[in-house]
């Protein structure tokens, strides 16, 4: 059991959209990332996808849906299946929950795909 302090873990990274492994539970991967501007859109046909929002402000775009804005302390589950693309105007801090297979662009292949998690130390 190893605790993992939230604001030293997001100052031992720099990149956007790139997402870093802090844990894992059940088969359910915690993921910090950093992101800035648009990411692309994309699905997770198989898995729900949590965002909870650590500092600044995510919207999440939706193709059948309004948009979804959280503010730092909030969170949102997209459902699998619902086509989504998060958006950062200024830098965010979020965590995700989701299965750890899970892909972070889901059903596309993209330049910001991530295979191989860098674990957080």
């Amino acid at each position: 059991m190893e605790k993992v302090n939230l604001q030293d873990a997001f100052d031992s990274f720099d990149e956007h959209w790139s997402p870093r492994l802090a844990g894992e539970l059940n088969g359910q991967a915690v993921k910090l990332a950093r992101a800035e501007g648009e990411f692309v859109w994309h699905e997770h046909e198989d898995a729900d996808e949590l965002f909870l929002v650590q500092s600044g402000v995510l919207r999440i775009e939706f193709r059948e849906e309004p948009a979804v804005t959280l503010q730092s302390g909030e969170f949102l589950v997209v459902p699998r299946g619902v086509e989504h693309r998060p958006v950062a105007e200024e830098e965010v801090e979020m965590l995700l929950f989701e299965p750890t297979e899970t892909r972070n662009t889901g059903d596309v292949e993209a330049e910001e795909t991530e295979t191989d998690l860098e674990r957080i130390d």
